[in-house]
């Protein structure tokens, strides 16, 4: 369990929270590069780190990223003019640069240098990897993070969004939580198609934790038979993303947990291949016939909150179906995504973890937790930098997933297989047949 001090450090965002500043030394990714679109394109409204914001792309297609208030008078510029290298507001046709820089006008006298002392309130954008990032901090920009998807082909990559009515941090630790995968994910027959869910007979793995420069790794191990032990690696790194094994075709998935605000998160699910297309494929997360890991969304509304929100929500219970969930599944719920979403939601908003009982299985998690709030107090109060912020190769990794000779070590025999290999398919799915 955690204190209510400590629970508050991890799981607020805000602008001077400890958390909320480690936050704010990241590129955070805002959205895919397609939804916002070219030079010129529409500003978009998003909320990031409790902020409400606006992005657009100039004229030369460079990032903006402002404060949705005009500084002359505070109406909104989601409703500006995006033109000729600038965002103009239309309440008085005040115009500014990517910068913030207000660059024109045009009510006030020809000959006024006024302009030059106002400037929007901006933060610095950039497009990488098919996605939008925004820095929210201050001072000297670090690089962009170097995943290994970011250096794919557009048809190599997929992106995922969805919703989460929560805080980012019960989201994260669902997917750092091994030991929920044959319970939560599983289907009731052995025998029964891995369409319907997953299976293992052994459903207590033991777990070994490994901090690294980058986050935190953990090998999972459950027994296969007398000779053999099935190990599922997945990795943490800061501050908000999480990797998976790559699936039996080579498709390498992963989750992005962005926090919109204490309440909200947006949920990336990323896959990649190294070498060929999966630009129309989004398998991972899905149970069915589902094109999106959550399912149908609804439509959008206006609003920071109004985007990629699915269907099956707790007003409707997840459109759970008892009857499957007697035949067929563990839960009755549709994918792995909503399955996923419907218990970390059911926790409330932010969970109360002075109240929770953690076991070994827990173990990932208290890891994760640890890293997290040491490195959000290192940096509020002695100003140490966070891992990975000075090292965007860091970011370079996989999971991996097999079956090894009993006794032997997993982060030995699988370390090779950790790290990304561009243009080089994770080859340890077929050297390693496993349990499914």
């Amino acid at each position: 369990m955690l204190s209510t001090a400590d629970n508050e450090m991890l799981t607020q965002v805000g602008k001077g929270t400890p958390m909320g500043e480690l936050m704010r030394r990241y590129w955070l990714p805002i959205m895919p590069v397609e939804e916002l679109g070219g030079p010129d394109c529409d500003p978009q409204r998003f909320r990031l780190l409790g902020e409400d914001l606006i992005v657009f792309r100039d004229s030369k297609g460079d990032v903006g990223v402002f404060s949705e208030t005009c500084p002359h008078r505070g109406a909104s510029l989601f409703y500006g003019r995006n033109e000729e290298g600038g965002l103009r507001c239309v309440y008085h046709g005040w115009k500014y640069d990517v910068t913030g820089q207000c660059v024109d006008q045009p009510n006030e006298p020809g000959d006024s240098n006024f302009k030059d002392k106002i400037r929007a309130w901006a933060y610095r954008g950039a497009v990488h990897g098919g996605v939008v990032w925004a820095y929210l901090g201050e001072g000297e920009l670090p690089g962009l993070p170097d995943f290994e998807w970011t250096a794919m082909p557009e048809e190599q990559r997929n992106f995922s969004l969805a919703q989460r009515a929560c805080n980012w941090m019960q989201g994260l630790e669902g997917d750092i939580d091994t030991s929920h995968l044959f319970f939560l994910h599983g289907r009731l027959d052995p025998g029964a198609s891995v369409a319907t869910g997953v299976w293992h007979n052994d459903k207590h793995p033991t777990l070994e934790v490994v901090p690294t420069k980058y986050g935190v790794v953990y090998g999972a191990n459950r027994e296969e038979n007398e000779e053999t032990t099935y190990w599922r690696i997945t990795q943490f790194l800061f501050p908000i993303f999480t990797f998976f094994p790559a699936a039996a075709d080579g498709t390498v998935p992963g989750h992005i947990w962005v926090p919109m605000d204490d309440h909200h998160t947006m949920v990336w699910t990323v896959s990649w291949h190294p070498t060929k297309s999966i630009a129309d494929r989004r398998r991972f997360g899905t149970l069915g016939a589902a094109t999106h890991p959550a399912g149908e969304l609804l439509p959008d509304t206006a609003g920071p909150l109004g985007r990629f929100r699915p269907r099956a929500n707790r007003k409707n219970d997840y459109e759970i179906d008892r009857t499957l969930q007697r035949t067929e599944t563990f839960t009755g719920i549709s994918t792995v995504f909503l399955q996923d979403q419907a218990v970390t939601e059911s926790m409330g908003p932010v969970q109360n973890r002075s109240i929770e009982h953690l076991g070994r299985s827990d173990g990932m998690i208290i890891q994760v937790r640890r890293r997290l709030l040491n490195a959000a107090k290192a940096l509020h109060y002695d100003n140490v930098t966070p891992p990975c912020v000075e090292n965007p190769e860091w970011y370079r990794v996989r999971s991996a997933i097999g079956t090894l000779p009993k006794g032997e070590s997993w982060y030995e025999q699988m370390h090779d297989w950790l790290y990304a290999k561009v243009n080089e398919p994770p080859a340890l799915e077929l050297a390693y047949p496993h349990s499914r």
